[in-house]
C-alpha cells in the first residue's frame, strides 16, 4: 500500500494486526527467469548509473532470492478500520506517555529542528511513535536482499528497481554499509522507515558525525523526517488538524477535504471549537473532515494536513497521525460524537457493488472506504435526499438494496 510516495508495509501494519482483511487487490504473476542472471544484469546497471565497484561486491554478491518477501508481498494487508477504532488502538498511553517524554527529553533538538525546518516537534514525534515506537521497531530483515527480491519478481519490478539502487548509492555515500541495513520485508528504513529514494534525496547529517544514519542516530532520523515534511509542502507557523463541534443543519455537502472555506465562513455557519469558543474570524482556508459523518468527531483540516495524505495516503492513517500531533500539542481525546455507525468489511464491499450496480466509480471492491467510495457515497446522498456527509451508514446501505 502506498504511503505517499512511499509502500506502507511496516510497524503500523503489524501493530493493527488483529484488525486486517486480505488484500484482494494482490495481483498473481509467477517469476520465470533465472534470479541470479536477473542480478547479474542489474549490476551492470548499476555501474553504468555511477555506482562503485566496491559498493556493488559489498552489497550484492552472494545476495539470495527471498520468497518469505515475496509471500508477505502477495499477502499484503491494509486496514478497514473507521477512524475511532484505529486512533483507540494506535494512540495509546504507551505512545502518548512516551512522546511526551520524548519531547521533554529532546527539547533543544526539536527547538533547532523547528527553527530550521518549520515542522514542530509533536508533528515529528507522531510520525515516530506511529512508525517504529520510537525507533523500537525498525525491522529485522536484510534489506538489500528484500529489496532484490522485489526487485527481481514480476508484481512491481519498477517500483523496486529505484528502491535497490538508491539503496546502493546510501552505500556508496558512506551512510550505511551494507550489514547495517536492517528493516521490515519491503525495504523501509530509519525511524520513520523511509525508502531508500526518500532516505537518499531527504536524510540530512544532524549530529555532524559525517553520515546520514537514520537507524541508529535520533538526531539524522527526527532531522531528516522534518526535512521530507518540509519538502512535501509543510507551511511553518501553521495549524495541520483542529477538531471543532459542528451544529445539525450544517450544509453537510461542503464537509469535504476537496473544499475550502475561510474560517470566518465556518463560523459563520455554526462551527466553533470543541470547547465551544468561536473560531478566529480569518482567512484561513480549512476543509471540513469528517472521517465517520456527521454523527462522529469532526475536524477542520488545514493545508498542512495535505501533507499527512502525502505520507501516507490512507485516510484514516493520515488522520489518526495528525489528531496524535494535535494531542501531544496538548489538545484533549478527540469527541465520540453522537452515535456514528460505522460499516464493517463485508458491508463496504457490498456497498460499492450496489453503487457500481447504480453507475458509480469507486474505483476497486476493495471493501475500504476510500475516496472515490466516497465521493460516489455524497452523490448518492445528494440524489436520495439524504445529509451529503460522504459517510455510508446503514441506512443508507438499506436503501441502495432496496433499489434506491
Amino acid at each position: 500500500m502506498m504511503r505517499g510516495g512511499r509502500i506502507w508495509t511496516a510497524t503500523a501494519a503489524v501493530v493493527i494486526s488483529g484488525a486486517l482483511f486480505s488484500g484482494a487487490a494482490s495481483a498473481q504473476c509467477q517469476n520465470t527467469g533465472s534470479f541470479d542472471r536477473w542480478l547479474e544484469d542489474f549490476k551492470r546497471e548499476a555501474a553504468a548509473q555511477g555506482v562503485s565497484p566496491a559498493t556493488i561486491r559489498a552489497a550484492l554478491d552472494g545476495i539470495r532470492f527471498d520468497q518469505r518477501v515475496i509471500d508477505r508481498d502477495r499477502a499484503q494487508r491494509v486496514f478497514s478500520q473507521s477512524f475511532l477504532e484505529f486512533s483507540d488502538r494506535m494512540v495509546n498511553k504507551y505512545r502518548m506517555q512516551h512522546g511526551a517524554k520524548h519531547l521533554k527529553n529532546h527539547a533543544s533538538l526539536f527547538q533547532r529542528i523547528e527553527r530550521e525546518f518549520g515542522v514542530p516537534g509533536p508533528v515529528i514525534v507522531a510520525f515516530w511513535g506511529l512508525e517504529t515506537d520510537y525507533g523500537a521497531n525498525i525491522g529485522d530483515m536484510q534489506t538489500l536482499r528484500s529489496l532484490a527480491t522485489l526487485a527481481y519478481d514480476c508484481r512491481r519490478p519498477e517500483e523496486f528497481r529505484p528502491e535497490l539502487l538508491a539503496a546502493l548509492r546510501i552505500i556508496d555515500r558512506g551512510d550505511l554499509r551494507p550489514d547495517q541495513m536492517i528493516s521490515p520485508w519491503a525495504g523501509e528504513l530509519g525511524q520513520t522507515q523511509f525508502l531508500p529514494t526518500v532516505y537518499y534525496s531527504s536524510a540530512v547529517d544532524y549530529d555532524g558525525d559525517g553520515r546520514r544514519d537514520l537507524l541508529r542516530s535520533v538526531p539524522d532520523a527526527l532531522a531528516s523526517t522534518a526535512n521530507y515534511l518540509r519538502e512535501l509542502g509543510w507551511r511553518a507557523g501553521e495549524p495541520w488538524l483542529e477538531e471543532v463541534r459542528v451544529p445539525g443543519d450544517l450544509p453537510w455537502d461542503q464537509a469535504d477535504l476537496g473544499i475550502r472555506h475561510p474560517r470566518s465562513q465556518w463560523s459563520q455557519w455554526g462551527v466553533t471549537r470543541a470547547d465551544g469558543r468561536p473560531l478566529p474570524a480569518d482567512g484561513l482556508p480549512a476543509a471540513l473532515l469528517l472521517p465517520m459523518g456527521r454523527n462522529g468527531p469532526a475536524f477542520l483540516a488545514y493545508p498542512n494536513f495535505d501533507v499527512y495524505l502525502e505520507w501516507n495516503n490512507a485516510l484514516v492513517y493520515a488522520t489518526t497521525a495528525a489528531y496524535f500531533a494535535t494531542r501531544l500539542a496538548g489538545a484533549p481525546p478527540v469527541s465520540r460524537g453522537s452515535g456514528a455507525q460505522a460499516l464493517g468489511y463485508n458491508e463496504i464491499r457490498e456497498l460499492q457493488q450496489l453503487l457500481v450496480r447504480h453507475g458509480y466509480d469507486v474505483g476497486k471492491v476493495d471493501g475500504i472506504l476510500g475516496a472515490r467510495t466516497r465521493a460516489a457515497v455524497k452523490s448518492v446522498q445528494v440524489r436520495l435526499g439524504l445529509p451529503a456527509d460522504s459517510y455510508p451508514t446503514p441506512e443508507l446501505l438499506a436503501r441502495l438494496r432496496q433499489g434506491g
